[in-house]
């Protein structure tokens, strides 16, 4: 027979941990923004991210796309070890002993909660080697006059740290659908890097997202 202590032990039943209600707290008058952990947050402009990004192609021209990919790289590796320290401790449990589903639901959240767009998983070539992450409505995402490869960088950066990090072993985010484009999403393939270091030349010949994937399936 279950016991009342045992029923009353925990006091909460865990809900999402990002929720956009529960998660950010503020204070208007002195400009302050917090998490429900109390880890300060930035409200950052949409101008200065156009104007970060501007300033680095004229500074840096085609080398900006490795810049902002490194710093992707760099945020998402910050951004892995407090996804998880998070989880695991709302939850109490490790990340090991999760179900996907919360893993999946909480990282979706936490996407739009941050104000980076909204952000689909889709592992249907998993056996393949690859798992799929979709991208909506991305402030990291900029449109470059005359520009015809995707421009993602950042968030690509960002999604091959995470993964990385996520499995152990060392993986690549490439884009291949990008809004900039006209696209409807931002569509980032990942996997082992040696299969996925030819796409750069499919980009550059003007190769969609279906004629790729097929290239590197066989």
């Amino acid at each position: 027979m279950i016991s009342v202590a045992d029923l009353i032990k925990e006091n909460r039943i865990p809900a999402n941990f990002f929720d956009y209600n529960a998660y950010i707290k503020g204070d208007l008058e002195i400009g302050l923004l917090e998490n429900r952990r109390g880890d300060r947050l930035l409200a950052v402009p949409d101008t200065l991210i156009s104007s970060l990004y501007a300033g680095l192609a004229k500074e840096t021209g085609q080398a900006s796309r490795l810049v902002l990919f490194n710093c992707g790289k760099w945020w998402g590796k910050n951004f892995y070890t407090r996804f998880t320290e998070s989880l695991e401790e709302y939850y109490c449990q490790t990340l090991a002993e999760m179900d996907m589903v919360t893993f999946i639901q909480s990282l979706k959240e936490c996407w739009k909660t941050h104000g980076w767009g909204t952000f689909d998983f889709d592992p249907q070539y998993q056996a393949q080697g690859f798992v799929f992450v979709k991208t909506y409505n991305s402030p990291y995402v900029r449109k470059i006059e005359g520009n015809t490869l995707p421009t993602g960088y950042l968030e690509a950066g960002i999604l091959t740290s995470f993964f990385t990090r996520l499995t152990g072993r060392e993986l690549l985010a490439v884009q291949t659908n990008c809004e900039s484009l006209g696209a409807s999403n931002n569509t980032y393939i990942i996997g082992l890097p040696e299969r996925l270091q030819i796409v750069d030349s499919f980009l550059a010949e003007g190769l969609e997202h279906e004629t790729i994937l097929q290239r590197i399936l066989k």
